[in-house]
């Protein structure tokens, strides 16, 4: 009888349960989005900011020491201390190392460069004496050289980064100083072989080199000894493109790090390292000193996948390393994401509330047309509590189909919401499959708020309907 009653219901008040179901579907589609949204903006939003550079940097420990004498400052320009780039291998052995998205490391050097002289005045005199080859001199007449320093940078420019297992298995990512700043405008290509190399805008300018030129340098002073030889032979580096940066990058030479390496004669040495990782938000917790923390706080802060805590882990795995973060890049990114997952909640909220407001509507307008039936039931010896499990049950019957629907609704609006706010240029919502659209964790919350709102919004209903004196009712009907 139970059943019947419950079918009976659907069937002559479609239209009731209907509008009901309507909002319920409206309210759980807005928040099916927003909760989808939500679970990806942090990631999203990181690669929006990436554009500001890395989030975190790495120095050698021993570049904060000062040495002064007298009032001096003996510490060489470059701190005179280095990291080993064999160490960077530590960084998958972290509790965050899959936060991290870009490493990027350096080593600042100077290149001893030979170019050719373009002395206007030396071909004048060449052309005017012209007797000289006449005269059985065969000397050849090469072009002036002149010397000039270079200041240049190693760095990774697409590098593979992974552990030794990853690496086997084709796993890791692909990093490099270009990912971590894609401001930077390159005519031509990055270099992909170790005689390759990149000129800054400015740089080329003033040396009047372009791409395709090739840019003479001597050997390393440590090869030419080891192979005892007193003249240094002659390594050519091919240029492959020319680079705009914005900043004091436009007046380096870029080169990759092992090539850089054997240039400044420091093997496996780096001296900056830029790592660009998926942060938390910073707040009061994330400024907590760790050292000061003790029991789950500590463990609570060290587990958190704050710019802080990931810079401490780092610290630990590097020997003699500095990692701090950039506060900028992770104020900025804390400020976004906390204006939007605001606004997002804000949202959610009123869409729920509206949601209820309606189904309270609807079920009240129902209740009012059924007063004849409850004054039936009551008559006939019906309880209380199994009139409301009716109606509770036709609210809870509705809530489940109305929240799958708009869990599956809402998903796909998430991924057209991403897709047109954080579009890539190659991503657009057909691009989309559907595994990436809908999260399985998502349904039984958004089923689950779906039937509280819907019970929330009956029961005042309900709650007048079992005050109804049946008696009266039936004579009111009669």
């Amino acid at each position: 009888m139970f059943l019947r009653l419950l079918y009976e219901s659907f069937r002559r008040q479609r239209r009731r349960k209907l509008l009901a179901g309507v909002a319920i579907l409206l309210g759980t589609t807005a928040v099916t989005a927003m909760l989808a949204l939500a679970t990806t903006i942090g990631d999203r939003i990181h690669q929006e900011l990436a554009v500001y550079g890395a989030n975190i940097v790495v120095t050698p420990q021993a570049d904060l020491l000062d040495v002064k004498v007298g009032g001096v400052n003996l510490k060489p320009a470059t701190g005179g201390a280095y990291l080993h780039g064999k160490d960077l291998e530590k960084l998958h052995g972290i509790f965050w190392a899959n936060n991290i998205t870009g490493v990027s490391p350096e080593l600042p050097l100077v290149l001893h460069a030979t170019l050719p002289l373009l002395d206007s005045r030396h071909s004048e005199r060449s052309e005017e004496s012209p007797h000289s080859a006449q005269s059985g001199d065969t000397t050849s007449q090469e072009p002036p050289a002149i010397a000039i320093d270079i200041p240049a940078l190693g760095l990774w420019f697409n590098h593979r980064f992974a552990s030794p297992n990853d690496m086997a298995q084709g796993k890791g990512f692909v990093t490099g100083a270009p990912a971590l700043h894609p401001w930077w405008k390159l005519s031509g290509s990055w270099p992909s072989a170790p005689n390759e190399i990149v000129l800054g805008a400015s740089l080329a300018k003033s040396i009047n080199l372009d791409a395709g030129d090739t840019l003479s340098l001597p050997e390393p002073a440590w090869q030419m000894e080891a192979a005892h030889r007193p003249i240094p032979l002659e390594v050519k580096l091919k240029i492959t493109g020319i680079v705009s940066t914005g900043d004091a990058t436009e007046t380096k030479a870029l080169l990759p790090l092992e090539t850089a390496q054997t240039f400044a004669g420091t093997p496996d040495a780096i001296s900056r390292v830029e790592i660009s990782a998926r942060t938390k938000p910073e707040d009061a917790f994330a400024r907590s000193d760790p050292d000061k923390l003790t029991g789950k706080k500590h463990d609570l802060w060290y587990c958190s996948p704050y710019a802080n805590s990931i810079a401490y882990q780092i610290r630990e795995a590097i020997p003699g390393a500095n990692a701090q973060q950039v506060r900028q890049v992770e104020q900025s990114e804390g400020t976004v994401l906390s204006r939007i997952s605001g606004l997002m909640w804000l949202i959610s909220a009123a869409a729920l509330l509206a949601a209820g407001f309606a189904v309270s509507a609807a079920m009240a307008t129902a209740i009012l047309e059924r007063r004849a039936e409850i004054g039936l039931m009551r008559s006939l010896g019906a309880s209380r509590s199994s009139i409301a499990l009716l109606f509770y049950s036709e609210t809870g019957l509705l809530a489940v189909f109305a929240g799958a629907c708009g869990y599956l609704i809402g998903s796909s609006l998430a991924a057209w919401l991403g897709a047109k706010i954080f579009a890539t240029g190659t991503t657009t919502f057909s691009s989309i499959h559907l595994a990436t659209v809908l999260n399985p964790v998502l349904l039984p919350i958004v089923v689950g708020l779906a039937i509280i709102v819907a019970i929330a919004g009956s029961t005042p209903a309900i709650r007048q309907a079992l005050r109804m004196d049946p008696s009266a009712i039936l004579r009111a009907d009669a």
